[in-house]
């Protein structure tokens, strides 16, 4: 399989060389030269896998012969360590929970697999990698997690000072080898900034391998196809099992899911398998107030814009990186992509009034970024007729104490994965500038 970037200003590279690079040489994000549909069988009967068996299949042809079949399904087996259950919480309503992680979020599976690869391409240690990466939340706790003690690998992560939950600081900032984070003065979009900066100063770049972990690096965004596969693997399994209503009714019909989107990763790996062949009829781009894809599909001008502070806050992004993929996936067809793709943008005020809804009326304690997730499916599903939709919880509600309901707050237990970093001593380092990053790499 062969990457090129979509600057097509670049010569093509390997799935290793990809991964390694993050992005192409003329700053373009990688994307894959061929995507073949698998076949019609294998989603028919995908109840009949286990996850790991259709991670491997839906994986496969993009790492091509670069990591052998054994490694390949050995590495999926390490990274899959969890449960992605679907909870029905309304009449045809499901939350996919992917918060049964290491670092309690959906970022955990992309994360361990990008390291894993890494480590396996860097087994013979030939090539120190310093992987730099930007979170507006739950990013750098999964790749603090994910990378940690991967030999030839260090990492380096920028948060933005003050605007990630108490737990998420944590999470990033105590656990030490290997994992370094910095604490900017600013928001992610400043982050980012220095990030996307830092690729393209040859003055660091010609004495240090940098490659990133956000969802830009395809390693860390084609695993998010797994969640897609297992959620319809479980809802045909809950459907068979449904005696309430024929079975050919509940399979014909409309499958919606509605993804809380800030990077637009997430939404991208589910169009992805889409083109693989699994039968998602809509995708529901939901949000908050950093809403540039909202007002492009209402509009057709894509304008990016400062990112609004927020209590979802990883999805404060003002120019999501992956939405140029999806782009490419509809062939840049606008019409296209408004068939298959709508957005709905949504306040803290009403995702609050989400949250409390759940708690109350479906005795189920939601994240904020899952409360969005839940509000852009409802009013899909308004509009619809015979549609059953799942919308994505991307992160334990614990993480979000402060913005919760008391009520709620209460009712939760403090899980095992949180107690583990709670009380620890944070280490980061405060900056301000990009020159102040550019000399803490070049001096570390």
């Amino acid at each position: 399989m062969n990457y090129y970037s979509l600057n097509n200003n670049a010569p093509k590279t390997s799935f290793k060389d990809a991964v390694i690079k993050g992005l192409a040489p003329d700053k373009g994000l990688y994307f894959p030269d061929q995507i073949s549909a698998l076949p019609k069988n294998f989603f028919e009967n995908i109840e009949s896998y286990t996850n790991n068996e259709i991670a491997f299949e839906l994986i496969k042809q993009f790492v091509g012969n670069e990591i052998p079949e054994d490694d390949l399904k050995a590495i999926i087996a390490d990274v899959l360590q969890f449960d992605f259950p679907i909870v029905e919480v309304e009449k045809d309503v499901y939350s996919l929970e992917l918060f049964h992680g290491p670092t309690m979020a959906f970022k955990d599976v992309g994360a361990r697999f990008m390291a894993r690869c890494l480590s396996y391409f860097n087994k013979e240690n030939i090539n120190h990698v310093t992987v730099l990466v930007a979170t507006s939340g739950d990013t750098g706790g999964a790749v603090a997690s994910g990378f940690l003690g991967v030999n030839g690998v260090d990492v380096v992560i920028l948060y933005p000072s003050g605007k990630v939950s108490d737990i998420q600081e944590n999470q990033l900032t105590t656990l030490g080898q290997n994992i370094r984070a910095l604490e900017v003065h600013g928001v992610f979009d400043d982050c980012q900034a220095m990030v996307k900066k830092a690729f393209l100063d040859e003055s660091i770049t010609s004495k240090m391998q940098l490659t990133s972990a956000n969802s830009i690096n395809i390693a860390r965004w084609l695993p998010q196809m797994f969640y897609f596969g297992f959620a319809y693997k479980q809802l045909k399994l809950k459907n068979k099992d449904c005696h309430s209503e024929p079975v050919e009714e509940s399979q014909n019909k409309k499958l919606v899911f509605s993804i809380p989107s800030g990077n637009y990763g997430n939404i991208c790996a589910g169009m992805m398998a889409q083109k693989l062949g699994l039968p998602i009829d809509l995708f529901v781009a939901s949000t908050n107030a950093n809403k540039v894809v909202t007002d492009y599909l209402e509009t057709g001008n894509y304008e990016p814009k400062p990112s609004v502070q927020t209590i979802s806050n990883a999805m404060d992004v003002g120019d999501p990186s992956n939405f140029i993929r999806i782009e490419k996936l509809h062939n840049n067809d606008f019409e296209v992509l408004k068939r298959n793709l709508h957005s709905y943008s949504y306040s803290d005020g009403e995702t609050h009034a989400a949250m409390l809804h759940l708690f109350n009326n479906c005795n189920y304690a939601a994240d904020p970024h899952g409360a969005v997730g839940y509000l852009g499916l409802k009013k899909e599903m308004e509009q619809l007729e015979n549609a059953q939709g799942i919308f994505l919880e991307t992160a334990h509600p614990i993480k979000f104490l402060p913005v919760l309901d008391e009520d709620i707050a209460n009712s939760i237990e403090i899980p095992e994965q949180i107690k583990s970093v709670l009380g620890k001593e944070k280490v980061a380092t405060e900056i301000s500038t990009y020159d102040e990053l550019k000399n803490f790499l070049l001096e570390e």
